[in-house]
């Protein structure tokens, strides 16, 4: 019959103590551990200079994260030389007459030891771990013959699991292609057929041109510099009839947001930032719909708004215009990656590199059509997405399933 003891965990581990100032641990010259990812794997960077205190690892010791413990930040060093870890991080020696590690490892993602934290540490879980939390506590541990049979039980459980979630994530990103494809066929003309009732983008280029010289009239939008004519060299498909190409700050404005005056918080007008709304105010600063465009931060991100709203400084904005289809620029700018535009030798989104960008423009018509088509291809790829996350849900769901069995029942 297996045993099982409540034991302190400082029975069996021994943190190791190795202290160093900055100006000590930069003198050493070691390399440093950043990050421990959430599948146990130890990353280091060469020797770099520090500000903050420092920790030594040894090879062999038990490494913790102090923050993500739970979610599987934790490891055994196995490099052959000495690295440093800031104190957000600790380390410590194992008896291994009393504890298998890879035992202990899988104890600490599981729902038992969560439940440990929460009843005998202030702040449960969510305090960072560090030694003086982590060695007082008690925990119920069986014989270490029990200890390697649980472990071969997870082990040989776990791998199954681990396949599922690793094809679930070879779905989301067959999914995310997807969706780029569509996007990319949508805007070459490839989605839906063409008509030749309709009126030719040409035409649509000059009433667009009359619409944007009306707005700078009105001062609604500033006259930009002409844009360079369009090389040979620059276009990267055939045309489909009727269809033209355009430079994109031929067709659209991208108006820089506006910072928010304290004395505007607190209404009810969404104020968006890159990612989404940070807060709301008392009065818009455009109305009707627009699309939001990440500036600064999350650069090249896109919202769409269907109402009156306030693009912070950190974005740009560009409102509707009646001579192209709203969904139709959404899904134009969506294809084109701005993020990537973004990130160069000065991250954030340079408007004036965007309207450089060459696109072919189809017929209004069309692009009415071809957004009917995206919504509904869009929509599968939607359904898709659930059920790939439906399916990790559950994959999950059998990892903590198997780990509480392990833990909270003692035979």
């Amino acid at each position: 019959m297996p045993t099982w003891n409540n034991v302190n965990v400082g029975s069996f581990l021994t943190e190791r103590k190795d202290r160093f100032k900055p100006d000590e641990a930069n003198e050493l010259g070691l390399k440093r551990l950043y990050k421990i990812d959430f599948s146990g794997r130890i990353h280091l960077l060469d020797d770099k200079q520090t500000n903050t205190g420092m920790i030594l690892v040894k090879k062999g010791d038990l490494v913790i994260s102090g923050i993500n413990v739970e979610k599987g930040a934790v490891s055994i060093y196995q490099g052959e030389e000495d690295v440093l870890a800031t104190i957000h991080y600790s380390s410590y020696n194992f008896d291994k007459s009393q504890i298998d590690i890879d035992y202990f490892k899988w104890f600490l993602k599981s729902q038992t030891f969560k439940n440990v934290m929460q009843s005998q540490v202030r702040g449960g879980i969510k305090t960072e771990l560090k030694p003086k939390h982590f060695l007082p506590l008690k925990i119920d541990l069986p014989d270490l013959t029990t200890q390697e049979a649980i472990r071969d039980r997870i082990n040989n459980v776990s791998g199954e699991i681990k396949e599922v979630s690793g094809l679930n994530i070879k779905n989301e990103d067959y999914v995310n292609k997807l969706r780029q494809s569509i996007l990319q066929e949508a805007v070459q003309g490839k989605l839906v057929p063409q008509d030749s009732n309709d009126e030719p983008a040409s035409v649509l280029l000059e009433k667009i041109k009359a619409e944007k010289e009306k707005l700078i009239k009105e001062k609604k939008i500033r006259k930009e510099k002409p844009l360079p004519k369009i090389d040979d060299d620059e276009i990267p498909f055939e045309l489909p009839e009727g269809w033209e190409w355009a430079k994109l700050g031929d067709l659209i404005t991208f108006n820089y947001g506006k910072g928010i005056n304290k004395k505007e918080l607190g209404g009810e007008i969404p104020a968006y930032g890159a990612n989404g709304i940070l807060k709301y105010v008392q009065k818009p600063l455009i109305c009707n719909r627009c699309l939001i465009v990440g500036r600064k931060g999350s650069a090249g991100m896109i919202n769409i708004v269907k109402g009156n709203c306030w693009p912070t400084d950190v974005t740009y904005y560009i409102e509707e215009y009646k001579n192209l289809d709203f969904y139709f620029v959404y899904y134009l700018l969506l294809s084109l990656n701005l993020n990537e535009l973004a990130y160069g030798i000065k991250p954030g989104l340079n408007r004036n590199d965007a309207y450089k960008i060459v696109i072919g423009i189809p017929p209004l018509n069309e692009q009415k059509r071809i957004v009917e088509k995206v919504d509904q291809l869009m929509k599968l790829c939607d359904e898709l997405g659930v059920k790939v996350k439906e399916n990790q849900k559950n994959a999950d769901l059998l990892m903590e399933a198997l780990l509480r069995e392990a833990f909270e029942v003692k035979a």
